[in-house]
């Protein structure tokens, strides 16, 4: 009785809506796979992976711009392109204008000039947080255009992918981009010009039926969802259900769709030997 009297009772504090207040936002991260909740500055040391369970958070173009080029410097090309609405789609333009303030951003993907390891190399770079990096005309047109200035510089060409498909608002203009993307990048590489495609999370619908996967070398982080249809339409369609990590890099590997799954942290090392190799300096058991 005396035990129960004085015994030490458990109980949970509920934080009061000042206390919530006074927590900066922004200030902590929870990972979506496991649960695990870091510190974002702690998150951002470790290239925005999780600790403890290795999931990779996703992006934006700038971040990875960062992480991959030499001393993160970028010669932005073709930055005065911008969406337009050409079908008058309904609500298109103030989507756009939304989309520029809340991503930072003029489209969904940003080309340029870079080093990567010493060696010169044209970049493009995709981001989920514009109109979730679909392909629209712009999109479609800096992709070729980073495509033909690589071949006129006779520079390796170096993309990263992620985008959930064609721009519906720009209906046939935006399918047209995959033909588009994927004849300039054929005359590129008859031409002998080396094309490393990175897939990243999630690359899906015309951006993976297209250039993406036409890579030399096809490459993919750690857990990246690679596919065209999602995994819903194409359960309902064939009316099975599919392996739990079905569209994962990881099954893509397993499958012959990828040449090699790459950490975060070793994917600068990967893409230096890779160009260094085809510089005739290296071996291609380096990789």
């Amino acid at each position: 009785m005396f035990k129960d009297l004085f015994q030490k009772k458990k109980y949970a504090v509920v934080p009061t809506e000042r206390t919530k207040r006074d927590i900066p936002e922004g200030l902590m991260n929870r990972c979506p796979k496991c649960g695990t909740i870091q510190f974002s500055k702690e998150l951002e040391k470790n290239l925005k992976v999780c600790s403890s369970c290795g999931h990779h958070f996703r992006l934006n173009a700038w971040e990875r711009i960062a992480m991959t080029l030499d001393e993160g410097r970028l010669f932005e090309i073709d930055e005065h392109l911008i969406s337009e609405d050409p079908l008058t789609f309904p609500g298109y333009a103030a989507k756009l204008e939304q989309q520029k303030l809340s991503s930072g951003l003029k489209d969904a993907v940003i080309t340029g000039e870079g080093e990567i390891g010493g060696f010169p190399v044209i970049v493009g770079v995709m981001s989920f947080d514009f109109f979730s990096g679909s392909m629209g005309s712009v999109v479609g047109e800096k992709v070729t255009r980073a495509i033909e200035r690589a071949t006129e510089k006779k520079q390796p060409l170096v993309f990263f992918s992620t985008s959930g498909g064609a721009r519906m608002q720009e209906s046939i203009l935006s399918l047209m981009q995959m033909a588009k993307t994927s004849s300039a990048l054929a005359r590129f590489q008859e031409q002998g010009g080396l094309f490393i495609s990175v897939f990243t999370d999630p690359t899906l619908g015309g951006v993976s039926a297209s250039f993406a996967s036409l890579g030399d070398y096809n490459l993919a982080e750690p857990g990246a969802i690679v596919g065209f249809a999602g995994r819903i339409v194409i359960e309902q369609t064939i009316r099975q259900k599919l392996p739990e990590n079905f569209q994962t890099a990881e099954f893509n590997l397993k499958h012959g769709q990828l040449d090699k799954v790459v950490h975060r942290k070793d994917m600068k090392n990967i893409l230096t030997k890779l160009l260094d190799m085809h510089a005739g300096k290296g071996e291609p058991s380096d990789v």
